[in-house]
């Protein structure tokens, strides 16, 4: 049960041992992705090179040594096991470095005043929000985010043994509002392509986490996902005193950070998906 990718890595990496394998190992991160797709098993968080959090830094501590230096709190390169870059995850213990880097990453160039002065507006909102994201920042800076460009407007879902899932939903797509049914594996499966049908994209779910928020008078789910598209992942976040519910808007919260995602939904698929659904 020994972990390859930890032994290949080891080997990799520590040239003293005076060992080598063939191995790709630009190959472990995306092999990973597929096997938990496939076997709907998700990898732990924690888990050494192939984990989410094995190359995020959310202390400022950490974050300052990464951006200056990667072999700091690194030893070994993301790119090496496919994963495309470091995460520098910005929160309340975030220092003015890590700031800095994500704000010229959006185009902002700040001088030691600005910095200065949109880093105690940071630290504002970072108390207020656990993570924070690039329109965060865009607004913190005086920008303005787009409105989500997707929305819910009605789902239906019927479910249950031995009844098939079956999903039902309408989305408000710009100005249009349209609709799809899709049979699934599970209600939710049924619902993501529901959406997929009506947005004729590929959507692949990479990672679903459900958490409970229990209350006697105000149970809530909370869904946090990723999804990949063309390449790139997206996260999303949704919450709802329904599941499916709270998953289809974590859903729709990852697809509308897809850039240009609806420039290249033509009007005729549109016209198609509402046309398949009446």
């Amino acid at each position: 049960n020994t972990s390859l990718e930890e032994v290949a890595m080891i080997l990799k990496t520590h040239k003293t041992l005076n060992c080598h394998t063939d191995i790709d190992t630009r190959k472990i991160y995306p092999i990973s992705l597929l096997v938990s797709k496939m076997m709907r098993m998700p990898v732990q968080p924690n888990k050494a090179i192939v984990g989410r959090n094995a190359f995020a830094h959310s202390s400022g501590i950490h974050q300052d040594g990464v951006l200056k230096h990667r072999e700091n709190y690194e030893i070994m390169a993301p790119e090496d096991v496919g994963v495309p870059q470091s995460s520098i995850i910005l929160t309340a213990r975030s220092g003015k470095h890590a700031l800095k880097h994500h704000l010229e990453r959006l185009g902002f160039q700040l001088d030691a005043e600005a910095l200065k002065q949109a880093y105690e507006k940071f630290l504002d909102l970072a108390d207020r929000k656990k993570d924070i994201c690039d329109e965060d920042l865009i607004q913190l800076m005086g920008g303005t985010v787009q409105s989500p460009q997707i929305e819910l407007h009605r789902l239906q879902v019927v479910s249950g043994e031995p009844l098939s899932p079956v999903a039902t939903v309408e989305l408000k797509v710009g100005e249009e509002i349209l609709l799809a049914s899709e049979n699934g594996n599970g209600p939710v499966n049924a619902a993501f392509r529901a959406v997929d049908r009506i947005l004729n994209k590929q959507i692949d779910l990479e990672e679903y986490l459900v958490q409970s928020n229990i209350n006697r008078s105000y149970d809530t789910a909370k869904v946090h996902l990723k999804v990949q598209h063309q390449g790139r992942s997206y996260v999303g976040f949704g919450v709802d005193t329904d599941i499916i519910t709270a998953s289809v808007k974590a859903y729709l919260s990852a697809i509308n950070k897809i850039p240009n995602l609806l420039a290249k939904t033509s009007s005729s698929t549109r016209t198609q998906a509402r046309a398949l659904s009446c």
